[in-house]
């Protein structure tokens, strides 16, 4: 199976959501926040697109890549939920790796925060990521979708409404 970036992140995120984002349940495209994150990935840095390029290997899609200098470029919205961004730039540099890209950097932007971070991937992050991709696998083939956790973030979550209907039905 093929581990993407946002299923990375998701994992770190909310179980349930990586369970119904891979079993083809999508509910991003109706997101005004996810449109919102869309929108600053694309104004935040216009010269990027000239300058580094988008790149897609084995199921990942990087924002941008710097080749001559070897950075990862992952640009976010907000840092709520920065663990998650950290491990999925992780994952990316993890997978560059694994073709043959070695001595790859990490940069996290957060360009409404005008706030970054440099991510770097050890040894213990490779033996964690493997870990981690087989955790990935075992809840995507879960025949029963994962409960819900009540979290802060869940009111922002595009599965929000997905999630909590029975209880919004029972507020009325």
């Amino acid at each position: 199976m093929r581990i993407s970036g946002t299923l990375v992140n998701y994992y770190f995120v909310c179980h349930r959501e990586l369970w119904l984002f891979a079993n083809g349940i999508n509910m991003e495209h109706n997101s005004d926040l996810v449109y919102e994150g869309k929108l600053i990935h694309e104004d935040s840095y216009p010269q990027r697109s000239v300058k580094y390029e988008e790149v897609a290997i084995d199921g990942i899609k990087v924002d941008y890549y710097d080749a001559r200098n070897k950075v990862i470029h992952e640009i976010k919205k907000s840092n709520k939920v920065a663990k998650a961004h950290e491990w999925q730039l992780k994952y990316y540099m993890y997978v560059f790796e694994q073709h043959g890209i070695n001595g790859v950097k990490g940069i996290l932007e957060y360009p409404e925060l005008r706030k970054t971070s440099e991510v770097v991937l050890t040894d213990v992050d490779r033996e964690n990521i493997a870990l981690i991709q087989q955790d990935i696998c075992n809840i995507i083939e879960q025949d029963l979708c994962p409960p819900i956790v009540k979290k802060g973030l869940c009111k922002n979550c595009s599965y929000f409404e997905f999630c909590y209907s029975n209880e919004m039905e029972e507020d009325l």
